[in-house]
Order: structure tokens, then sequence, then C-alpha cells
């Protein structure tokens, strides 16, 4: 199976001076747990859930004053929709990723694949995404 064919094509975006709340209800509203974040026409980084928890309110700063950009992460991955899942699997073990960046051959964002995506595909895959990727020790 293509990665197209398992991915999330609904994805919202937001510019890196979004502040964290507004990052936050978007996230609510639309039921996903991360934004790609563009500057000049080009992907810099994604703000996850987990960012706004962890680097922000974990650490008690205001995310109405904190932009996305003071905790993304920069070191965004991705894979081509037309690769297959297996390959974008093995990416996401590699780098310890439950989600990757879509992309066409043309650079365009088209989609979000997360592990959840990949059980649709195949339940063992992502269990070896789920383990390669889990923060606590093995």
């Amino acid at each position: 199976m293509l990665v197209r064919d398992a991915m999330s094509t609904h994805v919202e975006s937001i510019a890196p001076d979004t502040n964290l709340q507004e990052c936050a209800r978007r996230m609510r509203k639309t039921n996903v747990g991360v934004l790609p974040m563009w500057e000049n026409g080009k992907l810099i980084g994604i703000v996850t859930d987990r960012d706004i928890c962890c680097r922000a309110v974990g650490d008690g700063r205001d995310p109405t004053t904190m932009t996305a950009r003071e905790v993304m992460t920069s070191e965004t991955s991705l894979c081509f929709d037309d690769q297959d899942c297996s390959e974008a699997a093995h990416i996401m073990k590699e780098k310890r990723l439950r989600r990757l960046a879509v992309m066409d051959r043309k650079q365009n964002l088209v989609g979000l694949l997360s592990v959840d995506d990949l059980a649709r595909y195949s339940h063992e895959l992502a269990g070896e995404v789920l383990e390669a990727a889990a923060p606590w020790p093995h």
C-alpha cells in the first residue's frame, strides 16, 4: 500500500508566530495532534500537542504569549506520497517518530502519516513504530 492511500489528507498548518493557545484550539477543532509550520513557502517545523504540554505548559510558560516557533520541532522528517507504507514505517522507526509529513514529488505538503494511519495498513508495522518511538526504556 502506498502512503497516499493511508495518510490523512486534511492538514491544518500554522504560521511561526501563532500563539500556543491558538495552536491548541486548532488541534482540538480539527482533532489532530500536530500542526505543520510554514515560512516563505517552506516547511520549517511542526508543533505537536506534546510540544505545547511539555515545552510550554509544563515549564509554567504562558500559552497566550509563547509562539509556535519557540516550541516547534524543527527537524521535520518526511516521506513521499508515492512511497510504500513499509518505507515510511522504516523512517518512523529509525527517527523514533509517530508522525511524518507527506510531500508529493513537487515538494507540496499533501498530508500527514501517523502511526494510527499505519495501523489500518499493518498492525505489525504500527507496533514496531510504537515500540521504537516509545519515550520509556524498553
